[in-house]
């Protein structure tokens, strides 16, 4: 066991350095990394490789197509000024109060299926006009908008890093959507309500590129906040698409569960059990949500040409072209990175999986007294610490507990859940986030651990009580 911890440590370390210390990109950190740890534990270079490939084609077969259908989900959200109306809807909700929710809400629901840092630069413009208009800081509307975005990031599937954590370690995408939704939803809150004075202390200001011609409100009316713009969806058609495929999968789940000893909520062969076995599949579901924004899409033409012009520089009069080819075509170069570095994570997940006997490793530290709960939180924290990436984060920290779960007492639904809350932890200069929420909502680099890294370590802190709370009333087991 010593052998293997010694492998593990310089495996992890080395990565650390090559992405952080040397810029090496992470597909090849991870590849280089995992190769090595794989000779290191005495592999051979052909069980090496075919464990590494084994790993790698398992990840990308169970998380391609929902990462692809995702990013086609966040081009049609970029075209037809979605998130304009899910702001609209949460001014009105809201009355024009607690402004800092609107964007930070609407990016909260945008980013269960959308990368994070998509999120994030389709809200920060809204961010940056709301400040405006109410003479609010951009430390309000920074903190709550991006902790939003990260948060569902890092603990709600189908985003693809907790995705394929969640698969890897066996635990049911349904009931993890659920159980991360509502922790999700308590954690932002609960950081809302205890950090909400403390970020509006500072004065600043919001980018002027944001703001050109845009005026403040004097009045109290909270209409003359909304974002009028002709040919926006109604909120139902902007969320439709985001929310129907994280239903359909959380239904597929719950219709399964046995309310009672081999009682199921719905018999096997009962019509609805059936068609959500289908509709709930992960990749069906989001290849529907996929499908509805290109059919809505046929009804808001002329606001889809608009926008993508605007958004990419290209001119294109052929609304089938836009919807069937350059969404998809935007969508595929969005999904690469996170498609190789996800696949890559899951190959350096099968090297150490493969390990024979570290299934020893969960029983001698339960010889230790040491709270099993903190281990996943810990290491994927630590992970995220040292290489910025929270789907490197999670897979490596899957890798690690995975197979001494036994010993740890922790059930796989458990396991995602803690390795999600840990990866919250520690947002810095090596997190491609930090940068794009620093740079996007005019923050410099102090603000951006004030606001960025201290609150969502706040978060992971919160949420890791959260699901202990959970796991000591066996409520998740």
């Amino acid at each position: 066991m010593l052998h293997f911890l010694l492998v593990l440590i310089i495996a992890i370390v080395v990565l650390v350095l090559m992405i952080v210390r040397f810029k090496v990109h992470p597909v090849m950190a991870l590849f280089i990394a995992g190769l090595g740890a794989g000779l290191g534990y005495g592999y051979g270079i052909g069980k090496a490789i075919s464990t590494f490939v084994g790993g790698f084609g398992a990840t990308l077969g169970s998380i391609g197509c929902t990462i692809i259908f995702g990013s086609i989900i966040a081009m049609s959200i970029q075209d037809t000024g979605a998130i304009k109306t899910m702001v609209n809807f949460f001014i009105k909700l809201f009355r024009g109060k607690c402004l800092e929710l609107t964007t930070g809400l609407a990016a909260f629901v945008m980013s269960i299926p959308i990368f994070g840092d998509v999120t994030q630069v389709l809200a920060s413009p809204l961010a940056a006009i709301i400040a405006k208009r109410k003479k609010m800081s951009m430390s309000t509307m920074a903190t709550w908008t991006t902790f939003a975005a990260s948060l569902t990031h890092s603990l709600i599937p189908p985003t693809p890093g907790i995705l394929a954590v969640t698969i890897a370690l066996g635990a049911d995408v349904g009931l993890m959507i659920f159980w991360s939704t509502m922790i999700s939803l308590f954690t932002y809150l609960g950081v809302w309500l205890l950090m909400k004075k403390w970020v509006a202390v500072e004065r600043i200001p919001p980018r002027e590129d944001f703001t050109k011609g845009v005026e403040p409100v004097e009045n109290g009316d909270y209409n003359q906040l909304l974002i009028k713009e002709p040919g926006i969806p109604p909120v139902i058609v902007a969320a439709l698409p985001i929310l129907l495929p994280v239903v359909l999968i959380a239904a597929a789940s719950f219709a399964g569960m046995n309310i009672a000893k081999d009682t199921p909520v719905l018999p096997a062969d009962h019509p609805l059990r059936v068609f959500l076995a289908g509709a709930g599949e992960r990749n069906i579901a989001m290849f529907i949500g996929a499908a509805v924004c290109m059919i809505t899409g046929f009804f808001m033409k002329d606001n889809i040409i608009k926008y993508y012009k605007i958004n990419t520089g290209e001119d294109c009069a052929s609304i089938s072209e836009i919807l069937f080819n350059k969404w998809v075509g935007r969508a595929l170069s969005i999904a690469l990175l996170p498609l190789l570095i996800t696949a890559m994570g899951g190959g350096f997940s099968a090297i150490i999986r493969a390990y024979p006997g570290i299934d020893a490793l969960g029983k001698a530290i339960s010889q230790y007294n040491f709270p099993g709960i903190l281990i996943p939180w810990i290491i994927a924290a630590i992970m995220m610490i040292a290489v910025g990436s929270r789907t490197t984060a999670g897979m490596t920290a899957a890798a690690i507990v995975l197979p001494m779960s036994g010993g740890l007492g922790l059930s796989p639904l458990a396991l995602a859940l803690l390795i999600g809350s840990g990866s919250l932890i520690g947002s810095h200069v090596s997190d491609s986030g930090f940068w794009v929420g620093t740079q996007l909502y005019n923050l410099n680099t102090k603000q951006g651990f004030k606001y960025i890294t201290l609150i969502q370590s706040i978060a992971g802190v919160l949420s890791l009580i959260l699901v202990s709370i959970l796991i000591a009333a066996r409520i998740i087991n």
